[in-house]
């Protein structure tokens, strides 16, 4: 079984460089739409058979609810344990797999988080980073074969966790991923990149006056 896994934090905490340019109405009203494309796009994945959304605001798992995910309530201490904590109850078999994918990479295709999925082996870690060192997805079976690592660097904190654990690694440069929307200048290359009708909520809200 493969799940996939969206982390999104608590919508009055989030996107806070993204505050001067969008005010925080609108900052919240951007990172549903993010998650919603997210969601999306995780649900046309042929190989994915799960999509949840772990949080700590109820605003957020009532989202996740609405758009047919499952909504995990974390009460972690930070990201990491809460990505692993949810990430044990959704994989308990050694052959299970967990995706997680960031929830501001909104234009991101079906098609490549399949491949990300077709270069799994029987056991291991793929990556794929952001263009900032980060990553935008990780996948491993099983959940627990190296311990979550999100943050600055954390492409190269996951790579040698991998290594540490003598895991079959892989990284692999996905265009659609590469991009998480973090500032604005993240969201002029967001704008530009890719077809219209990727990340179409995310595209909608931003073209809307403010």
């Amino acid at each position: 079984m493969i799940s996939a896994l969206v982390p999104l934090k608590g919508l009055a905490s989030s996107k806070s460089r993204l505050l001067p340019h969008l005010g925080r109405a609108r900052v919240e009203q951007l990172a549903i739409a993010m998650l919603g494309d997210v969601v999306d796009a995780l649900h046309r994945t042929p190989s994915i058979d799960r999509v949840a959304v772990v949080t700590p605001d109820p605003r957020v798992a009532e989202a996740a609810k609405t758009l047919g995910a499952d909504p995990l309530l974390d009460r972690y201490p930070d990201l990491n344990a809460a990505l692993d904590g949810a990430s044990a109850q959704l994989a308990p078999a050694p052959d299970d797999a967990v995706l997680v994918v960031l929830g501001d990479v909104a234009g991101v295709q079906a098609a490549e988080v399949e491949a990300l999925i077709t270069a799994l082996e029987e056991s291991g870690v793929v990556l794929a980073p952001s263009s900032d060192g980060g990553t935008s997805a990780l996948l491993r079976r099983p959940w627990n074969v190296i311990a979550a690592g999100f943050g600055p660097n954390s492409a190269r904190i996951h790579a040698q966790r991998a290594i540490d654990a003598g895991a079959i690694f892989h990284r692999m440069e996905m265009p659609s991923l590469a991009i998480d929307i973090d500032d604005a200048a993240d969201i002029e290359r967001f704008r530009a990149s890719g077809a219209a009708t990727l990340g179409a909520r995310t595209r909608s809200l931003l073209e809307m006056p403010s």
